[in-house]
């Protein structure tokens, strides 16, 4: 038989002795080179040797696919200095006391949990899933460590529904750093009392650095923002995609309008050459076919009214498409809105209450182009996340599993512990 040598990666021991089981699992008897300790009650620095506690058994990295579990008999050592010769045990930096695995194994764990689940990892590396959550619990925390963030300049806030058909909802809050996002708290509900008193706990040193706050339209998440932050200080900025939602809808409401009149008077034969006329009036001009196009062009000379609605939502979409400053941006909306009065239309009427009301925050889109796009992204992922665990409504869980799937290869990879 070829032997192999495997290097263990643990720092400071000595190997005594090497055994394979039946199963086919090692079992590796290791002891520390470290010559002392410090005492548990002066602290100093002692090395009077005074004999081995009870042996403790980890489970390591596997090696070619096999359990591999490392024994150590901890020393004890007995400290001169203090009256009454208090003993205490050696502790190693590559296994923690409260747990059985060693750091590198648990590491491995977490690498193997990105983009899983608890229990499927379990099932695959035989631990408990208790176990699993311990490990977990030790390395990732329920809350943000707000020491390892330097600058927050622009924040996300969004809702997400915990339950599908419910309205359990979660509220999200991210930070948008470096082009990197970064999960910062998950909150039960989206009552502007609770997303305030989250925003309230970011460190002041934080506080002072946002410089944007990217939401949708609701009223809690501006005004809590609005609250904290302060209206002179941070520029709140409502996402032009929720806009281009409310008014494409209002659109759609214009078509079914239409449609449903020219059902009850236009042939059958010619209703039926206007087939996919939905999905039609809803593609961009140059995501059209010319067959498409026919069917349009079609439907606007029998309903006026649906092509000046068209019209003026594409005139819409192509101002914020333009590259204009926040001043131009607002008189060109503002003029959006005399068009739309002039046109006779009143389909657009309820979301033009809506641009009146918020046109600072929609208007505040023109100074960096921001969205909330970065905040609908993860919220994609989050849904998947929550697909893969069949439901996740612990908020604190919930928050650690996003934390693992964004940061855990950076955070975990091998090359990056130290001990």
């Amino acid at each position: 038989m070829t032997e192999i040598s495997i290097f263990l990666d643990i720092p400071e021991i000595t190997v005594l002795g090497t055994e394979r089981t039946k199963q086919g699992d090692y079992h590796i008897s290791v002891t520390t080179t470290n010559r002392g300790t410090h005492c548990r009650k002066c602290g100093r620095f002692i090395d009077n040797f005074h004999g081995y506690d009870k042996e403790i058994v980890l489970r390591h990295l596997p090696i070619l696919d096999n359990k591999v579990y490392i024994h150590i008999k901890p020393k004890r050592f007995q400290c001169p200095h203090c009256s009454d010769k208090p003993t205490t045990t050696q502790k190693c930096s590559w296994y923690n006391a409260r747990s059985r695995s060693t750091v590198a194994y648990e590491e491995y764990l977490l690498r193997c949990l990105i983009n899983s689940t608890v229990e499927d990892v379990s099932m695959k590396e035989d631990i408990g899933y208790e176990s699993m959550m311990g490990v977990l619990n030790r390395y990732i925390g329920q809350e943000v460590d707000w020491e390892t963030i330097k600058k927050i300049e622009v924040l996300g806030i969004d809702e997400i529904s915990l339950k599908k058909g419910h309205k359990d909802y979660a509220t999200v809050i991210t930070g948008y750093l470096y082009e990197k996002i970064r999960i910062l708290g998950v909150i039960e509900g989206r009552k502007k009392e609770s997303v305030e008193e989250f925003l309230r706990g970011i460190p002041e040193r934080l506080r002072k650095t946002v410089k944007y706050v990217c939401s949708d339209m609701y009223e809690g998440f501006v005004n809590a923002a609005y609250s904290v932050f302060g209206k002179d200080i941070v520029k709140v900025v409502v996402d032009r995609f929720h806009i281009a939602k409310k008014y494409r809808e209002c659109l759609d409401e214009l078509r079914k309008q239409e449609m449903k009149e020219l059902k009850k008077w236009l042939p059958k034969e010619d209703y039926k050459e206007l087939k996919g006329a939905m999905w039609i009036v809803r593609k961009d001009e140059n995501e059209l076919t010319t067959e498409e196009k026919n069917v349009r062009n079609t439907l606007f000379d029998y309903c006026p009214d649906l092509k000046k609605g068209y019209e003026l939502s594409n005139e819409l979409t192509g101002i914020f498409n333009e590259n204009y400053t926040k001043t131009e941006g607002t008189e060109k909306i503002r003029q959006w809105i005399k068009d739309v009065e002039e046109s006779g239309l009143m389909c657009f009427d309820n979301f033009i209450l809506t641009l009146e009301n918020r046109i600072d925050e929609i208007s505040n889109y023109f100074e960096r182009r921001l969205t909330s796009g970065f905040v609908e992204g993860l919220n994609n992922k989050i849904k998947v996340i929550k697909r893969r665990c069949y439901g996740l409504f612990n908020i604190n869980h919930l928050f650690q599993r996003i934390y693992l799937d964004l940061e855990g290869y950076a955070r975990f990879l091998w090359p990056q512990r130290t001990y």
